[in-house]
């Protein structure tokens, strides 16, 4: 059966979460940070990022570029572009560190989509549920 429909779900419910975490971080300041910005900064990181790495393992590129390319543009673009401060820098780089390893659980744990952060073995419910 084919999976390849799963890919632009995960690409779609990353960029909301992501969204979230930028809005989430950046909500303190006085001036928000306008809607535009924030929207091209998450599809750039998320949608550029997921877009490459799954280029990437597809034509063979060592690991550390279609992982670390991506990882890159996460960690250095939005504080960029958005001129974090101390704090929000802090807030930022846990939630984004996070937020990848949550939904390849979630997807994982209720859907059986393992291939997210296939590296990561978590069972689904259907296979716990099979166990017993």
């Amino acid at each position: 059966m084919s999976t390849h429909w799963h890919f632009p779900i995960l690409i779609m419910v990353s960029l909301i979460a992501f969204i979230g975490v930028l809005r989430f971080v950046l909500h303190r300041r006085a001036d928000h940070p306008p809607t535009l910005t924030v929207l091209w900064v998450a599809a750039v990181v998320v949608v550029g990022g997921m877009s490459f790495a799954k280029l990437g393992t597809s034509t063979g590129l060592p690991v550390w570029i279609y992982y670390g390319v991506p990882a890159f543009l996460t960690w250095a673009l939005p504080p960029i572009v958005f001129r974090m401060h101390l704090r929000e820098f802090g807030q930022y780089l846990i939630l984004a560190v996070l937020i990848a390893p949550m939904i390849h659980i979630l997807f994982s744990f209720f859907l059986g989509w393992k291939e997210y952060m296939p590296f990561i073995p978590i069972p689904s419910l259907v296979e716990l549920l099979g166990r017993c």
